[in-house]
């Protein structure tokens, strides 16, 4: 074997080694991308269950409290068209939210508007001492209380796991490996606090 032959199965050799070493490092980066991006994923599962249980709640609420004299309609309205929001933005493309900054944005919207249709539907009943005395309110409040603080929670995990995601994402040189994957490994977005609010919606008495 000729001097010239080494010197070009070196050549190869090393090329071969350099692209395994490279195919090596996308694919560990790549897997490491999707494993925290199913922990998004499953956070954000949890999000929308809490989020669920408390549209759920909403139309019991809504007809318990009807039954009080003289309720403030235009209460009642708001917060059964903020629930209706709700539903329409959660039967859309809802498994793609976490990856869909815009989809993100109108679904904190829409849920950030049923928690202030809700707030003010307790200060109204704080007017009604004979509603808040019945036994079935109670229960709904009790309910509701638990779900918001379960909300707060769950959106503090999602943002969580998205910054860990974020965090892997845009270091170097995995940001790099991450485009080459177009949108399924892009930003996760974060929950933000209400304007002017700085936690759950406020439903105890």
């Amino acid at each position: 074997m000729g001097t010239g032959t080494k010197i070009a199965l070196g050549v190869v050799g090393a090329i071969v080694l350099v692209v395994l070493i490279f195919g090596g490092a996308i694919a560990s980066t790549f897997n490491t991308l999707v494993r925290l991006d199913q922990q998004v994923q499953s956070q954000w599962a949890q999000v929308e269950n809490v989020y669920q249980r408390r549209a759920d709640l909403v139309p019991n609420l809504v007809a318990t409290v009807k039954g009080a004299a003289n309720f403030e309609q235009s209460t009642l309205t708001a917060v059964t068209e903020a629930r209706s929001r709700v539903g329409q933005v959660t039967s859309g493309a809802v498994e793609n939210v976490a990856r869909d900054p815009q989809a993100f944005q109108r679904f904190q919207q829409a849920q950030d508007a049923l928690s202030s249709a809700l707030s003010r539907l307790m200060v109204v009943v704080e007017r009604y001492p004979e509603l808040k005395a019945t036994q079935n309110f109670r229960d709904l409040q009790a309910q509701l209380e638990g779900t918001e603080n379960r909300i707060a929670v769950e959106r503090m995990r999602f943002n969580e796991a998205a910054q860990v995601f974020n965090t892997k994402r845009d270091s170097f040189p995995t940001v790099l490996i991450a485009s080459l994957f177009g949108a399924r490994f892009q930003e996760k977005p974060y929950f933000k606090a209400q304007t002017g609010a700085e936690k759950a919606p406020e439903v105890k008495f």
